[in-house]
């Protein structure tokens, strides 16, 4: 099924309209991205806490793992201790993030915003029936 590059969702028109609202989106949201600064600090695990760091012991199940795995490459439990210290330890990153909004005028802040959210909007709408096929459609 050969791509229609100027009916985009395989509607009549839009073409213009994706175009503007996939370059106001993408504008907006780099300006957005570039306005937030984002920090971490160590993390605690639950009773661990109160003793101070302890981002070690997350370490722990992945190098059990890796060493397993490094003796025997098909071992469901090295792969099991991998992946889930891998995943341990990448949602202990996340959820100790800071994520902050940079100060800025509401102005810039708006202009950001409408951008994104009115680019989004004119994509979405790209793909519904525009123009003279609308109108054709709507006589009939």
């Amino acid at each position: 099924m050969p791509i229609d590059v100027k009916n985009p969702g395989g509607t009549p028109g839009g073409f213009p309209t994706f175009l503007l609202g996939f370059a106001m989106a993408v504008i907006g949201g780099y300006l957005l991205l570039q306005s937030v600064d984002v920090s971490g600090g160590y993390w605690y695990f639950g009773w661990a806490g109160s003793y101070g760091r302890s981002f070690g012991l997350t370490l722990l199940p992945l190098l059990f793992g890796i060493g397993i795995l490094f003796y025997d490459g098909r071992s469901f439990a090295g792969r099991i201790l991998t992946g889930g210290g891998a995943l341990f330890i990448l949602a202990g990153i996340i959820m100790n993030m800071d994520i902050h909004l940079r100060t800025t005028s509401l102005y810039n802040v708006l202009i950001m915003l409408v951008l994104l959210v009115g680019g989004v909007g004119l994509v979405m709408r790209s793909v519904l029936p525009m123009g003279k096929a609308t109108a054709a459609a709507e006589k009939d």
